[in-house]
Protein backbone atom coordinates (compact mmCIF):
# COMPACT_ATOMS: atom_id res chain seq x y z
CA UNK A 1 0.00 0.00 0.00
CA UNK A 2 1.07 3.80 -0.97
CA UNK A 3 1.11 6.77 1.08
CA UNK A 4 2.03 10.35 0.83
CA UNK A 5 5.52 11.55 3.11
CA UNK A 6 6.41 15.45 2.80
CA UNK A 7 9.61 15.62 0.55
CA UNK A 8 11.56 17.01 3.93
CA UNK A 9 10.44 14.41 6.22
CA UNK A 10 11.55 11.77 3.30
CA UNK A 11 15.11 13.62 2.88
CA UNK A 12 15.73 14.07 6.52
CA UNK A 13 14.61 10.12 7.59
CA UNK A 14 17.17 8.55 4.95
CA UNK A 15 19.77 11.00 6.18
CA UNK A 16 19.61 10.29 9.31
CA UNK A 17 19.37 6.40 8.18
CA UNK A 18 22.71 7.00 5.96
CA UNK A 19 24.52 8.70 9.13
CA UNK A 20 23.46 5.99 11.22
CA UNK A 21 25.15 3.71 8.67
CA UNK A 22 28.65 5.73 9.12
CA UNK A 23 28.60 8.40 6.47
CA UNK A 24 29.58 11.48 7.17
CA UNK A 25 27.22 14.57 7.05
CA UNK A 26 28.20 15.73 3.53
CA UNK A 27 28.02 12.07 2.47
CA UNK A 28 24.71 11.83 3.85
CA UNK A 29 23.16 15.09 2.60
CA UNK A 30 24.10 14.68 -1.30
CA UNK A 31 22.74 10.47 -0.80
CA UNK A 32 20.14 11.58 0.80
CA UNK A 33 18.71 14.26 -1.76
CA UNK A 34 19.69 11.79 -4.71
CA UNK A 35 17.26 9.21 -2.82
CA UNK A 36 14.57 11.42 -1.93
CA UNK A 37 14.35 13.40 -5.24
CA UNK A 38 14.06 10.24 -7.28
CA UNK A 39 10.85 9.45 -5.49
CA UNK A 40 9.70 13.08 -5.52
CA UNK A 41 9.91 12.77 -9.56
CA UNK A 42 8.12 9.56 -9.59
CA UNK A 43 10.87 7.37 -9.86
CA UNK A 44 10.12 5.13 -6.45
CA UNK A 45 12.58 2.35 -7.44
CA UNK A 46 15.50 3.81 -7.59
CA UNK A 47 14.71 6.54 -4.95
CA UNK A 48 13.47 5.45 -1.19
CA UNK A 49 13.18 1.85 -2.59
CA UNK A 50 16.68 1.29 -2.63
CA UNK A 51 17.66 2.58 0.62
CA UNK A 52 17.48 -0.82 2.71
CA UNK A 53 19.48 -2.18 -0.20
CA UNK A 54 22.01 -0.20 -0.01
CA UNK A 55 22.52 -0.12 3.59
CA UNK A 56 22.66 -4.02 3.27
CA UNK A 57 25.72 -4.26 0.85
CA UNK A 58 27.51 -1.22 3.73
CA UNK A 59 26.67 -3.87 6.22
CA UNK A 60 28.09 -6.77 4.03
CA UNK A 61 31.38 -4.60 2.74
CA UNK A 62 30.46 -4.32 -0.86
CA UNK A 63 30.21 -0.65 -0.37
CA UNK A 64 33.27 1.42 1.38
CA UNK A 65 31.50 4.86 2.85
CA UNK A 66 35.36 6.19 3.18
CA UNK A 67 36.61 5.68 -0.59
CA UNK A 68 37.14 8.26 -3.24
CA UNK A 69 37.18 7.60 -6.67
CA UNK A 70 41.31 8.17 -7.96
CA UNK A 71 42.39 9.32 -11.60
CA UNK A 72 44.10 6.27 -13.07
CA UNK A 73 44.67 8.39 -16.67
CA UNK A 74 44.32 10.95 -18.64
CA UNK A 75 44.24 11.34 -22.49
CA UNK A 76 42.98 15.20 -23.67
CA UNK A 77 39.41 14.87 -23.01
CA UNK A 78 39.12 11.98 -21.68
CA UNK A 79 39.82 10.35 -17.61
CA UNK A 80 39.84 7.43 -16.11
CA UNK A 81 39.06 6.91 -12.57
CA UNK A 82 39.04 3.89 -10.08
CA UNK A 83 35.63 3.99 -8.06
CA UNK A 84 37.49 1.70 -5.30
CA UNK A 85 34.01 0.38 -4.42
CA UNK A 86 33.35 3.68 -3.31
CA UNK A 87 29.88 5.08 -2.76
CA UNK A 88 28.11 4.84 -6.40
CA UNK A 89 26.08 7.95 -5.77
CA UNK A 90 29.27 9.95 -5.14
CA UNK A 91 31.80 8.61 -7.37
CA UNK A 92 29.06 9.16 -10.20
CA UNK A 93 28.50 12.68 -9.50
CA UNK A 94 32.31 13.33 -9.11
CA UNK A 95 32.40 11.74 -12.50
CA UNK A 96 29.95 13.98 -14.41
CA UNK A 97 31.07 16.93 -12.40
CA UNK A 98 34.82 15.76 -14.17
CA UNK A 99 33.20 15.53 -17.56
CA UNK A 100 31.42 18.82 -17.47
CA UNK A 101 35.01 20.59 -16.42
CA UNK A 102 36.14 18.85 -19.64
CA UNK A 103 33.99 19.42 -21.61
CA UNK A 104 34.41 23.46 -20.58
CA UNK A 105 37.82 23.02 -21.40
CA UNK A 106 37.61 20.61 -25.00
CA UNK A 107 33.73 21.20 -26.04
CA UNK A 108 33.79 17.47 -24.95
CA UNK A 109 34.35 15.25 -22.29
CA UNK A 110 34.64 11.71 -21.31
CA UNK A 111 34.95 10.02 -18.03
CA UNK A 112 35.50 6.07 -17.20
CA UNK A 113 34.64 4.47 -14.07
CA UNK A 114 35.88 1.32 -12.99
CA UNK A 115 35.53 -0.61 -9.42
CA UNK A 116 32.27 1.48 -8.37
CA UNK A 117 29.30 0.48 -6.84
CA UNK A 118 25.49 1.21 -7.98
CA UNK A 119 24.45 4.74 -8.94
CA UNK A 120 20.76 4.23 -8.20
CA UNK A 121 18.66 6.26 -10.83
CA UNK A 122 20.88 6.51 -13.86
CA UNK A 123 19.14 9.38 -15.48
CA UNK A 124 20.27 11.60 -12.35
CA UNK A 125 23.61 12.28 -13.86
CA UNK A 126 22.30 13.00 -17.30
CA UNK A 127 20.19 16.16 -15.20
CA UNK A 128 23.00 17.00 -13.66
CA UNK A 129 25.05 17.20 -17.13
CA UNK A 130 21.53 19.35 -18.41
CA UNK A 131 21.28 21.70 -15.38
CA UNK A 132 25.38 22.53 -16.11
CA UNK A 133 23.95 23.20 -19.71
CA UNK A 134 25.70 20.62 -21.72
CA UNK A 135 24.49 17.78 -23.13
CA UNK A 136 25.09 14.50 -21.17
CA UNK A 137 25.10 11.00 -21.56
CA UNK A 138 25.96 8.23 -19.30
CA UNK A 139 25.66 4.22 -18.81
CA UNK A 140 26.59 1.68 -17.14
CA UNK A 141 27.30 -2.26 -17.15
CA UNK A 142 25.72 -4.91 -14.82
CA UNK A 143 25.79 -8.41 -13.93
CA UNK A 144 23.88 -10.72 -15.48
CA UNK A 145 20.07 -10.05 -15.07
CA UNK A 146 18.23 -10.27 -18.25
CA UNK A 147 18.28 -13.06 -20.97
CA UNK A 148 19.68 -12.85 -24.11
CA UNK A 149 17.24 -13.17 -26.94
CA UNK A 150 16.34 -16.75 -27.27
CA UNK A 151 17.47 -17.83 -23.97
CA UNK A 152 15.56 -18.52 -20.71
CA UNK A 153 18.63 -18.04 -18.27
CA UNK A 154 19.75 -14.68 -17.85
CA UNK A 155 22.92 -14.07 -19.39
CA UNK A 156 23.50 -9.74 -20.25
CA UNK A 157 22.78 -7.12 -17.80
CA UNK A 158 19.68 -4.69 -18.21
CA UNK A 159 22.74 -1.98 -18.65
CA UNK A 160 20.69 1.37 -18.60
CA UNK A 161 21.42 4.40 -20.88
CA UNK A 162 20.73 8.19 -20.22
CA UNK A 163 21.03 11.27 -22.46
CA UNK A 164 20.10 14.68 -21.51
CA UNK A 165 19.49 18.03 -23.73
CA UNK A 166 19.35 20.93 -21.92
CA UNK A 167 16.45 23.03 -23.37
CA UNK A 168 16.08 25.94 -21.45
CA UNK A 169 12.01 25.79 -21.33
CA UNK A 170 12.70 22.21 -19.77
CA UNK A 171 15.91 19.54 -20.52
CA UNK A 172 14.53 16.63 -22.60
CA UNK A 173 15.90 13.40 -20.62
CA UNK A 174 15.69 10.07 -21.56
CA UNK A 175 16.54 7.17 -18.76
CA UNK A 176 16.06 3.97 -20.17
CA UNK A 177 16.29 0.13 -19.12
CA UNK A 178 17.49 -2.29 -21.80
CA UNK A 179 13.98 -3.90 -21.40
CA UNK A 180 10.20 -2.85 -21.09
CA UNK A 181 9.92 -2.76 -17.63
CA UNK A 182 13.19 -2.57 -15.32
CA UNK A 183 13.45 -5.14 -12.33
CA UNK A 184 12.90 -1.99 -10.05
CA UNK A 185 9.40 -1.17 -11.99
CA UNK A 186 8.02 -4.11 -11.71
CA UNK A 187 8.63 -4.39 -7.87
CA UNK A 188 6.82 -0.94 -7.68
CA UNK A 189 3.72 -2.56 -9.52
CA UNK A 190 3.93 -5.80 -7.51
CA UNK A 191 4.29 -3.82 -3.93
CA UNK A 192 0.98 -1.95 -5.39
CA UNK A 193 -0.57 -4.84 -6.09
CA UNK A 194 -0.78 -3.64 -9.84
CA UNK A 195 -0.50 -5.19 -13.25
CA UNK A 196 1.67 -3.41 -15.64
CA UNK A 197 0.49 -1.74 -18.01
CA UNK A 198 1.77 -3.45 -21.26
CA UNK A 199 3.54 -7.45 -21.64
CA UNK A 200 6.92 -6.95 -19.40
CA UNK A 201 7.84 -10.56 -19.83
CA UNK A 202 7.24 -14.41 -19.46
CA UNK A 203 6.03 -16.24 -17.01
CA UNK A 204 7.86 -19.92 -15.56
CA UNK A 205 6.15 -21.55 -18.18
CA UNK A 206 7.07 -18.99 -21.26
CA UNK A 207 4.00 -17.20 -21.68
CA UNK A 208 4.04 -13.67 -22.32
CA UNK A 209 2.61 -11.67 -19.20
CA UNK A 210 1.33 -8.27 -17.16
CA UNK A 211 2.00 -9.67 -13.84
CA UNK A 212 5.10 -8.39 -12.40
CA UNK A 213 5.13 -10.76 -9.78
CA UNK A 214 5.77 -13.95 -12.13
CA UNK A 215 8.11 -12.16 -14.54
CA UNK A 216 10.42 -11.49 -11.37
CA UNK A 217 9.98 -15.14 -10.60
CA UNK A 218 10.71 -16.53 -13.81
CA UNK A 219 13.90 -13.65 -14.07
CA UNK A 220 12.47 -14.04 -17.73
CA UNK A 221 11.84 -9.53 -18.21
CA UNK A 222 11.21 -8.91 -21.91
CA UNK A 223 13.58 -6.96 -23.55
CA UNK A 224 13.33 -3.85 -25.61
CA UNK A 225 12.78 -4.32 -29.11
CA UNK A 226 12.94 -7.88 -28.44
CA UNK A 227 16.89 -9.01 -29.78
CA UNK A 228 17.44 -4.99 -30.19
CA UNK A 229 17.22 -4.86 -26.36
CA UNK A 230 19.42 -7.71 -25.33
CA UNK A 231 22.05 -6.85 -28.27
CA UNK A 232 22.00 -2.82 -27.47
CA UNK A 233 23.13 -4.01 -24.04
CA UNK A 234 25.87 -6.21 -24.90
CA UNK A 235 27.17 -3.59 -26.52
CA UNK A 236 26.89 -0.68 -23.74
CA UNK A 237 28.50 -3.72 -21.09
CA UNK A 238 31.82 -3.69 -23.84
CA UNK A 239 31.97 -0.16 -24.00
CA UNK A 240 31.79 0.62 -20.85
CA UNK A 241 34.29 -2.36 -19.77
CA UNK A 242 36.78 -1.45 -22.67
CA UNK A 243 36.99 2.44 -21.67
CA UNK A 244 37.22 2.11 -18.43
CA UNK A 245 39.48 -1.35 -18.34
CA UNK A 246 37.35 -2.59 -15.74
CA UNK A 247 35.26 -5.45 -15.47
CA UNK A 248 32.66 -6.78 -17.69
CA UNK A 249 29.14 -8.23 -16.54
CA UNK A 250 30.59 -11.62 -16.96
CA UNK A 251 33.70 -10.91 -14.52
CA UNK A 252 30.69 -9.53 -12.04
CA UNK A 253 29.03 -12.78 -12.58
CA UNK A 254 31.54 -14.48 -11.32
CA UNK A 255 32.05 -12.42 -8.54
CA UNK A 256 28.91 -12.60 -7.35
CA UNK A 257 28.29 -9.39 -5.14
CA UNK A 258 25.37 -8.36 -5.55
CA UNK A 259 23.87 -5.82 -8.54
CA UNK A 260 26.46 -3.47 -9.79
CA UNK A 261 29.16 -4.23 -7.02
CA UNK A 262 32.38 -3.30 -9.18
CA UNK A 263 31.24 -2.08 -12.21
CA UNK A 264 31.79 0.01 -15.04
CA UNK A 265 30.31 3.81 -15.85
CA UNK A 266 30.71 6.54 -18.75
CA UNK A 267 29.72 9.95 -18.57
CA UNK A 268 29.87 12.20 -21.23
CA UNK A 269 29.33 15.83 -21.70
CA UNK A 270 29.42 18.03 -24.60
CA UNK A 271 29.01 21.64 -25.27
CA UNK A 272 25.30 21.96 -27.59
CA UNK A 273 27.06 25.27 -28.88
CA UNK A 274 30.35 24.34 -30.52
CA UNK A 275 28.81 25.37 -34.07
CA UNK A 276 26.22 27.24 -33.41
CA UNK A 277 24.76 29.77 -30.81
CA UNK A 278 22.83 29.27 -27.91
CA UNK A 279 19.54 31.26 -29.64
CA UNK A 280 20.03 29.15 -33.05
CA UNK A 281 20.48 25.94 -30.80
CA UNK A 282 17.52 26.46 -28.23
CA UNK A 283 14.76 27.28 -30.98
CA UNK A 284 16.03 24.52 -32.80
CA UNK A 285 15.26 22.09 -29.68
CA UNK A 286 12.01 23.85 -28.62
CA UNK A 287 10.75 23.76 -32.41
CA UNK A 288 11.38 19.77 -32.61
CA UNK A 289 9.89 19.17 -29.53
CA UNK A 290 6.87 21.37 -30.46
CA UNK A 291 6.34 19.18 -33.47
CA UNK A 292 6.61 16.00 -31.59
CA UNK A 293 4.29 16.95 -28.61
CA UNK A 294 1.82 17.92 -31.54
CA UNK A 295 1.25 15.17 -32.60
CA UNK A 296 -2.27 13.52 -32.51
CA UNK A 297 -2.61 11.24 -29.28
CA UNK A 298 -3.93 7.69 -30.26
CA UNK A 299 -6.89 7.98 -27.42
CA UNK A 300 -9.36 11.05 -26.56
CA UNK A 301 -7.89 13.06 -23.94
CA UNK A 302 -4.51 11.96 -24.44
CA UNK A 303 -0.96 13.75 -24.19
CA UNK A 304 2.03 13.03 -26.25
CA UNK A 305 5.19 14.30 -24.41
CA UNK A 306 8.66 13.85 -24.75
CA UNK A 307 11.00 11.82 -22.25
CA UNK A 308 11.40 14.38 -18.74
CA UNK A 309 8.78 17.05 -19.75
CA UNK A 310 6.30 15.32 -16.91
CA UNK A 311 9.01 15.41 -14.54
CA UNK A 312 8.80 19.38 -13.70
CA UNK A 313 4.60 18.30 -12.89
CA UNK A 314 5.63 15.41 -11.06
CA UNK A 315 7.68 17.03 -8.79
CA UNK A 316 5.85 19.85 -8.00
CA UNK A 317 2.76 17.66 -7.53
CA UNK A 318 4.55 15.62 -5.28
CA UNK A 319 6.02 18.36 -3.03
CA UNK A 320 2.57 19.87 -2.45
CA UNK A 321 0.60 16.47 -2.03
CA UNK A 322 4.20 14.57 -0.38
CA UNK A 323 5.96 12.01 -2.20
CA UNK A 324 4.68 8.28 -2.96
CA UNK A 325 6.13 6.11 -0.78
CA UNK A 326 5.50 2.06 -0.37
CA UNK A 327 4.23 1.97 3.56
CA UNK A 328 6.60 -1.23 4.20
CA UNK A 329 9.61 0.67 2.82
CA UNK A 330 8.87 3.64 4.89
CA UNK A 331 8.79 1.75 7.44
CA UNK A 332 12.13 -0.07 7.09
CA UNK A 333 13.95 3.08 6.32
CA UNK A 334 12.43 4.53 9.67
CA UNK A 335 13.27 1.29 11.30
CA UNK A 336 17.36 2.33 10.00
CA UNK A 337 16.48 5.75 10.61
CA UNK A 338 16.19 4.98 14.48
CA UNK A 339 18.59 2.28 14.36
CA UNK A 340 16.27 -0.08 15.21
CA UNK A 341 17.57 -2.42 12.47
CA UNK A 342 20.61 -4.97 12.79
CA UNK A 343 22.33 -6.31 10.02
CA UNK A 344 20.18 -9.41 9.71
CA UNK A 345 16.96 -7.38 9.59
CA UNK A 346 18.33 -5.64 6.98
CA UNK A 347 18.86 -8.21 4.99
CA UNK A 348 15.59 -9.93 5.18
CA UNK A 349 14.16 -7.01 4.72
CA UNK A 350 15.72 -6.65 1.11
CA UNK A 351 14.64 -10.69 0.46
CA UNK A 352 10.94 -9.88 1.69
CA UNK A 353 10.65 -6.61 -0.83
CA UNK A 354 12.57 -8.55 -3.48
CA UNK A 355 13.82 -5.24 -4.25
CA UNK A 356 15.98 -6.00 -7.09
CA UNK A 357 18.58 -2.96 -8.23
CA UNK A 358 16.99 -1.20 -10.83
CA UNK A 359 20.11 -2.08 -13.32
CA UNK A 360 18.96 -5.20 -12.82
CA UNK A 361 18.30 -2.76 -13.62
Amino acid sequence: MSIRVPYETVKSTVKQAFLNLGLSEEQAEVCASTHADSSLEGIESHGLNRVPRFAEYVQKGWVDINAKPELVGAKGAVENYDGHLGIGVLNARFCMDRAVALAKEHGIGCVALKNTTHWMRGGSYAWQAAEAGFIGISWTNTESCMPMWGSKKPGVGNNPFCIAIPRKSGPIVLDMAMSQYAYGKLGVYRLAGKQLPYPGGFDKDGNLTSDPGAIEASGRILPTGYWKGTGMAIALDLAAAAMANGKTGADLDREGRGSCTGCCQIFIAYDPYLFGSEEEIQAKFDDRVAAADATEPDREGGRVTCPGERTAATRAKNMELGVVVDEQVWQQVLDLAAGKMETKDIASACILNDLQDDDKK
